[in-house]
Order: structure tokens, then sequence, then C-alpha cells
């Protein structure tokens, strides 16, 4: 009788880690958390929409936004002009589309630029401290006295003209303090961490430290502030553009558009005039801050 063979468990024959075994990186695991999020990713689809139609006005647009023919001032809605005419008879549809190109240029450039003031500041606060802390936080503190409004207001009383590069870097010198103080808390809450500490004892640059160790940890919470400060910037334009102080006329923003409601008439008999961009401002900011929590809670360590 043949002895009886003992049974061998199942044993892989290759040395390669199962699929579900693997190790994903921080930035795949942000992914993943981000891709969950249903909000998240409608706002990432409501503002491909967006750039798409910003990126090809040029094909969109039926007409010249800024060419105005006063002989049909304040048009309905027709078959030459979808959304009817402004008060210079201009087309609003066209308009519309040349409008979301340079509010979100606006507003990208002016969060670029604030965080590069502010992150950089802030940078150089939360990593030599001391003196050098003490300095930017008082010029820090010095700024948010002031009203915002008060300050863009002496700016073009200063400047006496706007237009988008003034507008930007006006944003850029009366915004940072924000973002400053977000980057300079990360920086301070990193600085006293044991790899942070290993690499200045073996006599680590400071720039190496800032470039290896602090931005790579500081990108999540740069991300987030970045996102929700695009947003801000583009609510911003919009309300100094509809009293006056932002963007000058003909250029076509969705501030500028909405001004023409200043107008008892225009607000009760033309609403294509100014609803369209009050509703493509909100579907922006929307879809922004859906992106900026979904970013939030994708780099956050501890969901």
């Amino acid at each position: 009788m043949e002895p009886e063979l003992s049974r061998q468990p199942n044993v892989i024959v290759d040395n390669k880690v199962p699929e579900e075994g693997k190790s994903l990186s921080p930035f795949q695991l942000a992914l993943r958390r981000f891709l969950k999020n249903k909000l998240a990713v409608s706002g990432v689809i409501i503002m491909a929409l967006i750039v798409f139609v910003a990126v090809f006005a040029d094909v969109i647009a039926t007409h010249d936004p800024t060419r105005a023919d006063l002989l049909n001032v304040e048009q309905r809605a027709s078959a030459e002009h979808i959304l009817g005419t402004d008060g210079s008879g201009r087309d609003n549809f066209s308009r519309l589309v040349y409008g979301a190109r340079i509010s979100l240029l606006i507003g990208f450039f002016s969060m670029l630029s604030t965080v590069i003031v502010g992150g950089t500041l802030g940078a150089l606060a939360g990593y030599y401290g001391k003196w050098v802390d003490s300095l930017i936080m008082r010029l820090t503190d010095l700024i948010l006295i002031f009203p915002f409004l008060l300050m863009v207001l002496t700016f073009v009383a200063i400047l006496q003209r706007m237009n988008i590069t003034i507008f930007i870097v006006v944003m850029a010198l009366t915004n940072w303090p924000n973002i400053a103080r977000v980057l300079r808390g990360t920086f301070l809450s990193i600085r006293e961490k044991d790899f942070i500490m290993s690499a200045r004892s073996i006599g680590c640059s400071d720039f190496r430290i800032i470039r290896k160790h602090f931005i790579p940890n500081a990108v999540g919470p740069i991300i987030v502030n970045a996102t929700i400060m695009m947003a801000l910037m583009i609510i911003i334009e919009s309300g100094l553009s509809f009293i006056g102080a932002g963007i000058p006329q003909p250029t076509p923003t969705w501030g500028n558009m909405l001004s023409e409601a200043q107008s008892i008439r225009v607000l009760r008999n033309n609403p294509e005039t100014w609803l369209p961009p009050g509703l493509g401002i909100l579907f922006v900011v929307l879809a922004i801050n859906f992106i900026g929590d979904g970013l939030r809670d994708a780099f956050d360590s501890k969901s």
C-alpha cells in the first residue's frame, strides 16, 4: 500500500508581490481618496467643460466681444444674438465665452502670484523663526488690519488706471498674508521633526532641506489653499468690476457683464444679460470649492 502523500499548501513560485499587497505612494493614496469623492469628481468635470469653452473661445464666439453696435442696444435674444446685446450693443454670448477665459486667467494668475509671495514669506518665517518670523508676522498683521476693499481702492486711486496685469499685482500684494500664515504653521510643525534634525546634522544646506523635505510635506496644504484662493479671486474680480473698481470696459469679464444689472430696466427686462455670467461664477466657484474639499480630504493623512 503506497504511503499517503502529504498535501502541500499552494506555494507562490515567483517572488512577485500580489497586486493587492503592493504599497501605494502617498500621491497614489491621495488620488484614490480623491476619486472616491463624488462632489470633487463632479467639480473636475464642470471645470473641464468651462476650461474647454475658455480655450476655444475664438471658435465658439459668434461676434467680436468688444465691438459696440449702437443700433442694436439691449436687444433681446434672437437668432443673430443668442443672449441678446448689452447697453453698448455688444453680443452677450461672445462676451460670456471670452469672459470665461479672462475670468479664469485672472483667477489663476492672481492665485499663483499670491501663493508665490505668501508662500515664500510664510516659508521663511516658519523655517528660520526668531527675528525673521517676528518681522514677517508683524508685517502680516499690519496688512490684515486694513480693510481689503479700502486697500484696493487706494491702489486704484494712486495708479489711476486698472488692467489685468495691475489687478493681478494688486491682488498679490493684498491677499498674501492668509497663505503666509498657513504655510508658516505647516513649516513650524515640520521644523522639529527627526528627519529634519538628521538632515541638519549631516550638513545639508537650508535650500536643500526646504526643497527636499519641507516643500514635499507642505504640498498638500499649498494645493488646497491655492484652489480656494482661485475661487476667491474670481469672486473679488467680479465684485470689484461690478462696482467699477475692477477690470474696465470693454474687456469682457463676468464681473463687467454683471455690472449691466445695475440698471433696473436691464435687471427686470433683460435677464439674459446678467443671469448667464452670474450662473457661470456660481458654477465655477462651486466646482473649485468641491475640488478644494476633495483635495483637503485626499491629503489628510488621518483619513
